[in-house]
């Protein structure tokens, strides 16, 4: 019980069997909040991320899984959950039409930080050199 919350919704994304977890915490205090997303042996010659969206393990269902587990966002969850649908037509459009997942999910990269603008004075560009032009943060 020290692990997880004992009064929450818990999900679980594993890449194994679900069962096993399933079977690691059956005794847990929390276990009926348990949800576990795993391999279940879909899917045939196809896309990395098609994978796991066959095992429902990808991005999409698990914030899918997250808003259907939150009660307390009702109806301002139903743009979200719409908008992961329509993703998830669009995935399985261009892997038919292309055969590769789509760049935005094959080129995607964690915690890659954009590099920020760099503030620079533009004193010199002022026509009159007397008023100076302070560089905010």
């Amino acid at each position: 019980d020290a692990l997880f919350t004992k009064n929450k919704p818990i999900i679980f994304a594993f890449h194994g069997y679900p069962w096993l977890i399933h079977r690691l915490t059956y005794r847990r205090t929390n276990h009926d909040n348990l949800h576990v997303r795993g391999y279940k042996e879909e899917g045939t010659t196809t896309t990395p991320f098609d994978m796991c969206v066959l095992n429902d393990l990808d991005r999409f269902h698990l914030v899918q899984d997250v808003i259907d587990r939150l009660p307390q966002l009702g109806a301002r969850a139903a743009y979200a959950k719409q908008a992961i649908r329509d993703a998830l037509i669009d995935h399985k459009e261009y892997i038919y039409e292309h055969g590769e997942d789509a760049p935005e999910i094959s080129g995607w990269t964690w915690g890659h930080k954009q590099p920020s603008a760099r503030l620079e004075s533009t004193e010199s560009d002022n026509i009159d050199a007397g008023v100076e032009t302070p560089i905010r943060n």
